[in-house]
């Protein structure tokens, strides 16, 4: 009888301690609700490197966080949706928009913005849109969200004018109203290609997204022959499932971001090229 009871008391210990060693709920990256790790997705340059710099800051508030890289727009959203991702940092506020209109198990919010990179002009033959020739061919991403960024761009510089009335978010080149140059738009190629293609003196002009720029080994403000204004609306967002904005662990991310030292580091570390935010 003795024997039993023993080997009972052994069994429910077993049992007491498995249950203890669950007690943190799964959410998100697999770690538990009280959990301080996070995991986030980003883009090589300058997202991920931007929180690698916040790391000891974070773990200074009780927080640690792991960083994924992906090279493209498509997997880091897919990853934050399916729950492998805490939280994702690469896209801007009318990507996101437009990624859930084409999505529907997506559901995200901005938990808070973080930089701004200019979009580029980049050229192997000329030094200025001035000097590009009729018929010019300029080679854009396949991605409609930044269509309408390019195109006030060119707008902004005299080489196009669009229709009256079009908001510039949703400009498409079919809202060209006037091309004197009678551009010719490549709309067709992977964002992560355009530094290559470019490089390999394909079209007359590039037009390029920073962080892609940037990982290539280009200068945005010496290789670029227009650049986007530095209040440019499109503002690199962390980005969270619905209801995650208030998780603790996050908010403490977000606040890292905006401290002093992270600003000081982007402003520092990409020479104007990158443009820290603090909302």
């Amino acid at each position: 009888m003795k024997k039993f009871l023993s080997l009972f008391a052994i069994l429910t210990l077993a049992v007491l301690a498995a249950c203890g060693n669950n007690g943190g709920n799964s959410e998100g990256s697999g770690e538990g609700e009280d959990s301080k790790k996070i995991v986030v997705g980003a883009s090589n340059i300058p997202h991920a490197e931007i929180l690698e710099e916040a790391k000891p800051l974070l773990e200074e508030k009780g927080v640690e966080l792991e960083v994924k890289t992906f090279q493209d727009y498509i997997l880091p959203n897919k990853t934050l949706a399916n729950g492998e991702l805490d939280a994702n940092y690469f896209q801007t506020i009318p990507y996101m928009e437009l990624q859930m209109e084409e999505n529907d198990n997506y559901d995200f919010v901005n938990a808070g913005g973080i930089h701004i990179e200019p979009i580029g002009v980049y050229s192997q033959d000329y030094k200025s849109l001035d000097e590009l020739p009729d018929g010019a061919q300029i080679i854009m991403s396949n991605s409609v969200s930044d269509h309408g960024r390019m195109l006030s761009l060119l707008e902004a510089q005299g080489l196009i004018t669009l229709k009256e009335g079009v908001k510039a978010s949703d400009a498409t080149v079919e809202d060209i109203a006037e091309n004197p140059k009678n551009i010719d738009f490549k709309t067709d190629v992977e964002a992560s290609l355009l530094p290559q293609i470019y490089q390999q003196g394909e079209g007359d002009a590039v037009m390029i997204n920073t962080n892609y720029a940037i990982d290539a080994g280009l200068n945005p403000q010496e290789d670029a022959i227009a650049l986007e204004d530095s209040d440019s609306p499109y503002v690199n967002v962390i980005t969270v499932n619905k209801g995650d904005e208030d998780n603790e662990a996050i908010q403490a991310l977000v606040e890292v971001l905006h401290s002093d030292e992270i600003q000081s580091f982007i402003e520092e570390e990409y020479d104007g090229a990158v443009v820290p935010v603090d909302e």
